[in-house]
Order: structure tokens, then C-alpha cells, then sequence
């Protein structure tokens, strides 16, 4: 299972860059004007320190060993909270709202995410990344050569985590909650490909990367390939 250090160097090797980059290709944040973000269970705060370059970002994130290895390099504010503080930042006061990798874990997704939409700004932008339960197959299966996982979550077998029972929803769970307020505008796959070879030593290799990040980027709008991504990327515009 690892732990959370070994995840922090994971997210360096090239199968970790490759899946931020993608994030990057996908998320469309323009820098012709300073706009507010907030990232919500922003883990080693990767995604927020991105961002932080061009906009006045905040990084929720209540685990304290994943803060403290968090990435500092440019300005953005940390807050150790996690629903407590959502719950005081004002209504329609946010543009964009990302959520990745986080309601897997929790048990209380509605109210998280009736709170995520709340401090939207009208036409704001909200980013849910998942896990994908044909993509955790496909990886249980083929990377993990370990058919019984496969199995197992397929049959509605809780898988565990470093975070605990992970629950890979559907993203009916999402479009069906969100109608109301929120449209859905884009859904892509995100690691279809680069995490089912096991040959680590040819991903150090600038000709393999290059290839297939252009490969993972053609890939994530195919449906096909939506559907066994590891990952599948929503990203909802909220309703004027």
C-alpha cells in the first residue's frame, strides 16, 4: 500500500509529472486576468503552487503529513482545515474550485460538495478528478498483476487505501447531484495508458515521455479511452 512518503516520491517520478501535466492541459486558467482559486484537499498543494504563479490561490488541506511536504514555490495561503473552513468562505466569492482526488474518501460527499458550489461565483469553474472504477480494474488486473483485486472491485469490494476505504463512485454520482446547478462542460480520461506498462526504466527516457503525454492527450477526449482511464477528469461550469 505505501505510505504517504512514498507517495510524495511518487508524484516526482515521471508517471507522477505526466499525470499533473495532464491536469494542466486540461484545466483551461488563463492568465490575462488575476482570478480566485481555491483547492480544496490539495494534498502536497502541487496543483495549488501552480497556480499561485498568476492568481490568488487557497490550499485546503487538513493532513499535516501531506502539508508538510507540500511545494512552495510560489505565494499561495495554506489553510490546516478541511469543511469547517469551507463552510465560512462566502457565498459566490470563488471562480474556481478544484477537488481532486478527495471525495473518494470521504463519507459526507453531498454536503462537501453542495459547499463547493455555494462559494462559486456565478459561470465559476468546478474540477472534480476520480478514480475510475474500469480504470482501477485495468491497473489491479494488469500493472498489479493481481486478478483477485480486479475481482473484488468489481464486485463492490471496498478497496483500501493510505487514506483509508476508497469509494470509486460512479460519475452518474456527480452529473445526477450537480444538475441543478451546475453543467457539466468537459470530461476527459486521465492515464489510460502510462500506468499499465511495469517498465519504469524506459519512462526515464525523453522520447517515451514526450510520445506519451501527446498519446495521453489525444486519448483523454476519445470515449473509449474515457472509459478505462485510470483517472476520469468533470469539470462543471455553474449555472447563471
Amino acid at each position: 500500500m505505501g505510505t504517504i512518503k512514498d507517495y510524495r516520491n511518487m508524484v516526482d517520478q515521471p508517471w507522477g509529472r505526466m499525470f499533473y501535466e495532464m491536469i494542466f492541459k486540461q484545466l483551461i486558467i488563463t492568465n490575462d486576468k488575476r482570478i480566485r482559486i481555491l483547492d480544496f484537499g490539495a494534498g502536497f498543494c502541487i496543483t495549488a503552487n501552480h497556480y499561485a504563479k498568476n492568481h490568488d490561490v487557497v490550499a485546503v488541506e487538513p493532513n499535516e503529513e501531506m502539508y508538510s511536504l507540500r511545494v512552495e514555490e510560489n505565494e499561495y495561503t495554506l489553510i490546516t482545515q478541511g469543511l469547517d473552513y469551507l463552510k465560512t468562505v462566502p457565498d459566490n466569492s470563488i471562480d474556481f474550485v478544484i477537488c481532486h482526488n478527495v471525495l473518494e474518501y470521504v463519507e459526507n460527499k453531498e454536503e462537501i460538495l453542495k459547499q463547493l458550489v455555494r462559494v462559486l461565483k456565478q459561470e465559476g469553474t468546478l474540477s472534480i478528478i476520480k478514480h475510475n472504477l474500469f480504470g482501477r480494474v485495468m491497473g489491479s488486473a494488469v500493472l498489479g498483476d493481481n486478478p483477485h483485486a480486479a475481482l473484488d472491485l468489481l464486485n463492490n469490494v471496498a478497496e483500501d487505501s493510505m487514506f483509508g476505504n476508497r469509494d470509486v463512485y460512479g460519475n452518474e454520482f456527480l452529473t445526477d447531484l450537480l444538475s441543478g446547478e451546475m453543467a457539466l462542460s468537459e470530461t476527459y480520461g486521465i492515464r489510460a495508458f502510462f500506468g499499465l506498462s511495469s517498465n519504469n526504466e524506459i519512462k526515464y527516457t525523453d522520447d517515451w515521455y514526450k510520445s506519451m503525454l501527446e498519446l495521453e492527450a489525444k486519448a483523454s477526449t476519445m470515449d473509449e479511452f474515457r472509459k478505462i482511464a485510470f483517472f476520469n477528469h468533470l469539470i462543471f461550469k455553474k449555472k447563471s
